[in-house]
C-alpha cells in the first residue's frame, strides 16, 4: 500500500491487542497506535478458577509491553474525549492523537456504587467476595476456604457483564467445594439472577437447570440485587416486572457488580442507545462515522461479551479496515458468534457457543451440551494458551 495510514486503537485489552496484532500481520507498513494506560494485561477468563482456588491470581497477569506488537506505538494514558469530525481523539494529558481509521476497544467499566452499599472497598469485608476484579478476585477463595455453613449467595444482575455465565460458574465451583469438603448440608446455596432463566440458550439452559436440581441449589429468577447492607448481611432484590423487593439474609454473598459502557465513551458523539458504542453488528462499522470500527465489551453487538467473541469480531474489524484502505466494498462479516464456557464443577463443564439467533455453533464433534472433564481442562489449559499464544499474536 503506497499510503501509510494511521490507525488509532483506543484500548490495548483483548480486542486492542489482537486487532494491532492481525493489522499488523497483514501490512507491516501500517502505522498503528494504541492508546491503553494499564501496564498490566489480564486473562480475566481465569478469575472463576482463581475464585475456586484453583490458580493464584499472578496466573491471570502479564505485562502489558510484552504484548504490544513490534512496531505499534504505545501512548499510556486514558482518552478524555472522542473528536470524530475532526478525527482526533484527546488524551487526559491533553494531547490530541489524529487517525485515519479508528478501533475503539477499551471494554466497560465495574460501577459498583449501582448497588447501594456496595463499593469495591467493601468486598473482602462481611462476608462479601467478587471475581469481578484482579484486586478483589482473591476474596472469593478467602471467603470459600473459610466457610463453616448457612446460606451462600451468589448474584447476577440485569444488564450486560463480562461473560455472561460468570456469575453461575462461580456459584456452581462453591457448591462442589462445600460437598467435596463434607459441610454442603449445612449450606443453602442460592443463586439469585436478574433474568427469566438461567442462561438464554435453551440448549445448553437445559443441562444447567438438571445440575441445579441434582445439587438442591437454590435458583431465584427475576431478582436483581439493588442494595446490599454489609452490617446486617442482607441483600435487597428488586423482583423483576412487579413491585415487590425481598430480602435475602447471607452469611457469604459472592457479588457481581453491574456493568456499563465507559464514561468517556458513554458521553461522547461515538455512542448509541444505552451509551453502547454504535456499530452495524455485521461489520462492527460504525453507524455515523465510516472510519470508526468499534468491537468487544463497549460495543452494542447484541452477544455475550467474551474474549470468544472478540476471536472472531476482530477479523471482521481487520478485514472492513484492510477493505477501505484498499477502496473495496467491506467484505469482512461477523455473525455474532460467540463462546461462554461453563464451569459446572471442578472436574466438568460445558462448552456453550452459539451465534446472534441463538443456533449452536459447536467446535468439537460431539454434544458440547454435556458437562465434561475433557471441557474443564480445556478451560484450564487450552484456553489461555490459545489467548497468550494465539490471540494476542494475531495467529487466530
Amino acid at each position: 500500500m503506497s499510503e501509510k495510514k494511521r490507525i488509532v486503537i483506543v484500548g490495548g485489552g483483548t480486542a486492542g491487542i489482537t486487532v494491532a496484532a492481525q493489522l499488523k500481520n497483514a501490512d507491516a507498513d501500517l502505522d498503528v497506535t494504541i492508546i491503553e494506560p494499564s501496564e498490566k494485561h489480564y486473562y480475566q477468563p481465569l478469575w472463576t478458577l482463581v475464585g475456586g482456588g484453583i490458580f493464584p491470581r499472578e496466573e491471570s497477569e502479564r505485562n502489558e509491553a510484552d504484548y504490544i506488537p513490534r512496531d505499534v506505538k504505545w501512548v499510556r494514558d486514558h482518552v478524555e474525549f472522542f473528536d470524530p469530525d475532526r478525527n482526533s481523539v484527546t488524551t487526559r494529558g491533553g494531547d490530541p492523537v489524529e487517525y485515519d481509521y479508528l478501533v475503539v476497544c477499551p471494554g466497560l467499566q465495574l460501577n459498583w456504587s449501582a448497588i447501594k452499599g456496595l463499593s469495591k472497598e467493601v468486598v473482602g469485608t462481611n462476608g462479601i467476595c467478587s471475581n469481578y476484579s484482579f484486586d478483589t478476585v482473591e476474596t472469593t477463595w478467602d471467603t470459600l476456604r473459610n466457610f463453616k455453613g448457612g446460606t451462600a449467595l451468589f448474584t447476577h444482575p440485569l444488564g450486560a457483564v463480562k461473560c455472561g455465565g460468570a456469575p453461575v460458574k462461580i456459584c456452581f465451583l462453591a457448591e462442589d467445594y462445600f460437598r467435596k469438603h463434607g459441610i454442603r448440608d449445612q449450606c443453602n446455596v442460592i443463586f439469585a439472577v436478574a433474568m427469566p432463566r438461567i442462561f438464554a440458550v435453551d440448549r445448553y439452559a437445559r443441562t444447567l437447570e438438571a445440575a441445579v436440581k441434582r445439587r438442591a441449589m437454590d435458583v431465584q429468577l427475576n431478582h436483581d440485587l439493588i442494595e446490599i447492607r454489609p452490617e446486617s448481611k442482607e441483600a435487597i432484590f428488586q423482583v423483576l416486572e412487579s413491585e415487590e423487593r425481598k430480602t435475602i439474609k447471607y452469611d457469604m454473598i459472592h457479588v457481581t457488580p453491574k456493568m456499563g459502557p465507559p464514561d468517556f465513551i458513554k458521553n461522547s458523539p461515538l455512542a448509541g442507545e444505552g451509551g453502547w458504542t454504535d456499530v452495524d453488528k455485521h461489520t462492527t462499522q460504525h453507524m455515523k462515522y465510516s472510519n470508526v470500527f468499534s468491537l468487544g465489551d463497549c460495543s452494542n453487538l447484541p452477544t455475550s461479551k467474551t474474549g470468544a467473541a472478540i476471536r472472531k469480531q476482530a477479523p471482521t474489524t481487520v478485514a472492513n479496515i484492510l477493505s477501505m484502505i484498499q477502496g473495496r466494498e467491506l467484505d469482512g462479516h461477523y455473525d455474532g458468534y460467540t463462546s461462554c464456557p461453563l464451569v459446572t464443577s471442578y472436574n466438568s463443564m460445558v462448552l456453550a457457543e452459539f451465534d446472534y439467533d441463538k443456533n449452536p455453533q459447536e467446535t468439537f464433534p460431539f454434544d458440547q451440551s454435556q458437562e465434561r472433564f475433557s471441557m474443564m481442562m480445556l478451560k484450564k489449559y487450552g484456553l489461555p494458551n490459545l489467548y497468550w499464544h494465539g490471540m494476542l499474536r494475531g495467529r487466530v
